[in-house]
């Protein structure tokens, strides 16, 4: 299958890549990504680069927990915690199985912003809108979500650092093996 994708590295785009499922950091306690590269496809790209440039003038920047998650990734999640809240059911797709989501924060001077959860909490705290979380924390969950959505991303109710293009199910769903170089 032949996939638009473009790498996300930091000497392309000025953005922070930690990919949390590249580490013991996450959910399942293990690292799932082998080979940490960052990928999305052609038009999250493009709109990636719309909310770097947005930001940059605030001070702000970018730092990426994930981007596209292969297939056999979504079903490693799940299979860790088969929540639907916060999770998407392998068998439906994910948007980051398509290359068309992003997990994300944003950093002033290198340090994240607090956002009143961390990212990957699977708690109703982490839905947008919520009040019970510092001024501060729903302060920046609001200017991540001006950025984001006024570079054309749509958002995920229950999860602040979730976003995913429009109308994700026109997008293939992507496994390890399409992947220039594989991940897992």
């Amino acid at each position: 299958m032949k996939l638009d994708l473009i790498a996300i590295a930091p000497s392309d785009f000025d953005v922070d890549v930690a990919l949390a499922y590249a580490t013991d950091a996450n959910l399942t306690g293990r690292p799932i990504y082998r080979n940490g590269e960052c990928w999305l496809h052609r038009e999250a790209a493009d709109k990636l680069a719309a909310a770097i440039a947005l930001a940059r003038p605030l001070g702000l920047r970018l730092r990426l927990f994930d981007a596209l998650r292969p297939v056999e990734a979504q079903w490693a999640l799940w299979n860790a915690r088969p929540d639907p809240e916060f999770l998407a059911d392998p068998r439906r797709g994910s948007p980051h199985s398509r290359g068309i989501a992003v997990d994300l924060t944003l950093l002033r001077g290198g340090r994240e912003l607090d956002m009143g959860t961390p990212f990957d909490a699977f708690t109703p705290l982490s839905h947008h809108g919520r009040t019970d979380i510092s001024p501060e924390a729903q302060s920046n969950r609001l200017l991540l979500m001006g950025l984001m959505t006024a570079a054309g991303w749509d958002f995920y109710r229950n999860e602040w650092w979730h976003y995913q293009l429009f109308e994700p199910r026109r997008y293939p769903l992507v496994s390890d093996a399409d992947l220039p170089r594989p991940m897992m």
